[in-house]
């Protein structure tokens, strides 16, 4: 009989997966690394067959819990359990669920993940240099062997700086959506995609004092210097929904030109033709104009604010997942004078693994990297 060690009662990580609703764990690292707390960094590396999550996904285990998750419930309360061993011996463990894992715990779909975990402390240059990049949203890549690593900006990336990791994990900015408008769908948009994990910024011009009850960025000044101070890039979407025919074209001109990667508008498209001519006499390029989603979102039918949210929310989803390119790059950890148990040429990086999670749950604890003396 096989087990499922990810959601059982009084697993390490609670009765219910809620560390899974987390996706971008640099905020956690952040606090935990401020408040002069170690980590165990995991990220899955490698996958065949059926993987839930895909390669480069990410999970953050903490002394007293954990962020983010791999395969759905299946391996994280063991990944857990390996990362506090990381944090307290600080010996990276690369481990393999699946076929040639650990024959009590399974893979319902059939798959096979490798995972990395390597602890991260107060002070790691890699770690300072990864989330002054978040902050500045710059595009970077973290390059490790589970003991060294180092993170630089994706476009000074040159591919010699894989010699000795592993692999070259990107990190992109925070999705960001900001939203121009106050009526309900405005509201419900925000309110869920602060849930998805978005930064979010709500503009409401000359709006009420009080801000909105979400976790939000609230602003009232007019369109235009809300989305200059925004600084749109193309992780930014900028939904307008103003409803206002003078709101809504200041908006777009500023909106439309910008780098935003996304700019939808609510409304109706009866009166589309006339706002996009509008546009055109503005001095907005036919390039411009074809950025504009609308109407905006997919096409779900829904009526209620809730539903149409739910189909903003779906299009930027789709949109994202459309553009975004690989995550994970494979490393040349032979350079680095490491025995990983060979990576071969079908690119099996586990040997060195199968030899750990095979064994007893005691041998499984030993770390899986064994460094050339």
């Amino acid at each position: 009989m096989t087990k499922d060690v990810g959601t059982t009662v009084g697993s390490p990580l609670g009765d219910w997966p809620l560390f899974g609703l987390t996706d971008d764990v640099r905020p956690v690292l952040r606090s935990e690394l401020d408040s002069n707390r170690p980590v165990a960094l995991v990220t899955l590396f490698a996958a065949e067959g059926g993987a839930p999550r895909g390669v480069g996904a990410q999970m953050l285990v903490t002394a007293d819990g954990a962020s983010g998750y791999l395969s759905g419930g299946c391996v994280e309360a063991d990944i857990a359990l390996h990362g506090r061993a990381v944090i307290a011996d600080g010996v990276p463990r690369r481990l393999v669920y699946g076929r040639g894992g650990p024959i009590d715990i399974r893979l319902p779909c059939g798959g096979r993940i490798e995972v990395l975990v390597e602890r991260v402390v107060p002070g790691d240059p890699a770690a300072a240099r990864l989330l002054a990049f978040a902050e500045r949203r710059t595009p970077a890549l973290w390059l490790t062997d589970g003991e060294k690593r180092m993170c630089v900006a994706e476009d000074e990336f040159e591919e010699s700086a894989l010699a000795g990791s592993l692999f070259a994990r990107r990190h992109l900015p925070r999705q960001r959506v900001v939203i121009l408008g106050s009526d309900p769908v405005a509201l419900a948009l925000a309110g869920l995609a602060a849930q998805t994990g978005a930064e979010v910024i709500l503009n409401r011009p000359n709006g009420p004092v009080a801000p909105p009850p979400f976790p939000v960025e609230y602003v009232r000044s007019s369109p235009t210097e809300a989305l200059a101070a925004a600084r749109p890039d193309p992780w930014t979407a900028i939904i307008v929904a103003l409803h206002d025919e003078t709101n809504d074209h200041e908006a777009l001109v500023a909106a439309l030109p910008s780098d935003a990667g996304y700019v939808g508008l609510l409304g109706s498209t009866r009166r589309l033709p006339q706002k996009l001519e509008r546009l055109r006499a503005a001095g907005l390029t036919a390039r411009d104009i074809q950025k504009l989603k609308a109407p905006v979102g997919l096409p779900l039918g829904g009526k209620a604010p809730w539903e149409i949210a739910v189909a903003i929310v779906a299009g930027l989803i789709k949109t994202a997942s459309a553009s975004n390119r690989s995550t994970i790059v494979l490393g040349h950890p032979k350079d680095a004078g490491l025995d990983l148990g060979g990576h071969d040429d079908k690119g099996s990086a586990a040997k060195a693994s199968e030899r750990v999670v095979n064994a007893s749950p005691r041998e499984r604890a030993r770390p899986a990297f064994d460094h050339a003396r």
